[in-house]
């Protein structure tokens, strides 16, 4: 038999291999995070957890799906960020779950600008309004900018220098602390 007789085989799984990566690209980058999120949510505390992890993840996310916007990139590209986006949810679990003693007492807006504070705030509207700040700053930059390939080309690199970096503030915080207890 010829290679013409498997072609009714061959192009239904070459369909089901394309949608198997796909989707392995758009839910893969949350994976990682299930197990960190599950051990918050059985011991109700996040302290051994950087939430500036969810920081750079957010910024990085959103500065691809600008990048994506620009570059045409195939739809897979833009599905990761925005399941990736989710890993705020382990940001505001820490967030909620932190014992008493160590929340601050006082009610911290992001419109406070003190960098001490900078994404240890109060309430969940205050990070949804940060993001939004940035994202709408970001999306009027590269309105400006959308016929700069050095601009498009400089976003899609700071987007992956960002993700690849995303460990970075867990080392910081793991030094800081001298100590890993509590994270995955």
């Amino acid at each position: 038999m010829d290679a013409q007789g498997f072609d009714w085989l061959l192009v239904p799984l070459h369909q089901l291999v394309s949608w198997g990566a796909a989707g392995a690209m758009v839910f893969g980058g949350v994976v990682p995070y299930i197990p960190q999120y599950r051990d918050i949510r059985r011991t109700q505390n996040a302290d051994g957890f950087s939430t500036y992890v969810c920081l750079v993840l957010l910024v990085a996310n959103i500065l691809r799906i600008l990048f994506w916007h620009l570059a045409l990139l195939p739809f897979e590209g833009l599905g990761q960020p925005s399941w990736s986006g989710d890993s705020r949810e382990v940001s505001d679990g820490a967030a909620d779950n932190k014992d008493e003693e160590t929340k601050v007492p006082p009610r911290r807006p992001h419109l406070d600008f003190d960098p001490r504070h900078f994404w240890h705030w109060s309430s969940f509207a205050d990070y949804v309004q940060c993001v939004l700040a940035f994202t709408g700053a970001a999306g009027y930059i590269t309105y400006l900018s959308i016929d700069s390939a050095v601009f498009v080309e400089t976003l899609g690199f700071l987007a992956v220098l960002l993700e690849a970096m995303m460990g970075v503030p867990q080392l910081c915080r793991n030094h800081r602390h001298r100590s890993t207890e509590g994270m995955r």
